[in-house]
């Protein structure tokens, strides 16, 4: 269990290093708790409670793709994150630096408990440009999660994949859902916006 538990923590670093790499070090970023955007690292607790009930709003999603759903709120690539960090509530970890994939923006990182949501920027919106799945306790809408093998992602998804290094990516109206693999296991579940990729 915890070589495996290693293999996902690593993959998903490796994964977010990619995601953010060629930057340099012109920003040191923001790390805290709750949703400070001026990363004080003051930590909020989130309220119990159905807050996380999807009221059937499609604003918090972008409604294309893949779409992956945490607390009953779905997520998805290109979705606006305002919505969903409202739906979500206050438990969650914050960082953001300036962004690789588009030039005079800011990357903004939400880690919730299983799962990461790294953001972009259009114009003075923050849209969802990927969704990580970090460990077993979430699963995408069709039933795979981390401690499943590369037979399980085929018997839900199909043969209609391709190959990049050790990934089985699927693509569906322009967006990626990209399961990595460590031999036949996954070691980590990445959902993309063409915008990013």
């Amino acid at each position: 269990m915890r070589k495996k538990l290693l293999a996902v923590v690593l993959s998903v670093c490796m994964v977010s290093a990619f995601a953010l790499a060629g930057c340099g070090d012109s920003g040191s970023g923001n790390e805290g708790s709750g949703n400070d955007a001026d990363g004080s690292g003051e930590n909020q607790e989130a309220e119990n409670g159905a807050e996380g009930e999807n009221s059937g709003e499609d604003d918090a999603s972008g409604g294309k793709g893949y779409v992956f759903t945490a607390n009953g709120v779905e997520i998805a690539v290109d979705a606006d994150m305002g919505p969903i960090l409202e739906a979500l509530g206050d438990d969650y970890s914050y960082f953001e630096e300036p962004s690789c994939a588009i030039p005079d923006t800011t990357a903004k990182i939400y880690t919730y408990s299983g799962f990461e949501v790294d953001t972009y920027q259009d114009g003075d919106t923050d849209l969802v440009g990927s969704i990580i799945l970090k460990d077993d306790t979430v699963a995408t809408a069709e039933g795979v999660d981390l401690s499943m093998t590369k037979a399980d992602v085929i018997e839900a998804y199909g043969e209609e994949y391709t190959e990049e290094g050790t990934a089985l990516v699927y693509e569906k109206d322009g967006m990626t859902l990209s399961f990595i693999l460590d031999g036949d296991n996954i070691a980590s579940i990445q959902y993309d916006s063409s915008v990013i990729n």
